[in-house]
């Protein structure tokens, strides 16, 4: 009676600790997207991305709902960015191409954070010069405030002079979708390789 009774109360521990076990490994279910991100900052979907009104290359106001359609490449910078910008921008675009080899169609929009001398025309010019494929926006200082603020892009401008200034900005890009909002950003030295293959992967999931 006593060694059986030693036997169930070892099957019971036994049994108890594999059911804690499973409680503490099972996985949570709750990020479908979990295997695609690269770090638990990206997992913040709350707080980054938002709704905005702007104006894109052709003077049309257009909100981020027309603009995003799907997985979607963002960017804020300035036409007269003298290196940075292009250098990403153009980045953006081979990833897009890669994307698009793989059957997957990626959006790209650059955001002006320079309303003073980013006009639609200006805007058209430098996407144009890049991929015409881009979207060019632009809008009022309060319009680009209003989605750099949604965005948590930093920028200012340096130097006073009155035309030939530059911005300093930060130079992350974003990956958003429709219906879901943001899914993970890009520093200026990420690679388009690796930025293809991540975006890819949560394409897959979309």
């Amino acid at each position: 009676m006593t060694r059986n009774f030693a036997i169930m109360a070892a099957v019971v521990a036994v049994a108890g600790l594999a059911a804690t076990g499973y409680i503490a490994l099972r996985p949570t279910g709750g990020d479908p997207f979990a295997d695609c991100r690269r770090s638990t900052v990206a997992g913040g979907t709350a707080t980054i991305g938002g709704p905005f009104t702007l104006i894109d290359s052709d003077g049309r106001q257009v909100t981020d709902a027309d603009v995003i359609k799907g997985p979607t490449l963002v960017y804020f910078g300035y036409t007269f960015c003298p290196d940075i910008c292009p250098t990403d921008v153009s980045r953006n675009a081979l990833v897009a191409a890669d994307l698009k080899e793989q059957g997957i169609d990626a959006g790209q929009i650059f955001v002006s954070i320079d309303p003073e001398r980013d006009t639609p025309e200006a805007m058209k010019a430098f996407t144009e010069s890049i991929d015409p494929a881009i979207t060019g926006l632009t809008g009022s200082a309060e319009q680009i405030s209003t989605a750099a603020k949604a965005y948590k892009v930093y920028y200012r401008k340096a130097g006073g002079d009155p035309e030939y200034y530059l911005m300093d900005h930060s130079t992350f890009t974003y990956l958003m979708a429709p219906g879901v909002g943001f899914l993970d950003f890009f520093p200026s030295d990420a690679t388009p390789e690796d930025m293809a293959k991540t975006a890819a992967c949560f394409a897959e999931k979309l």
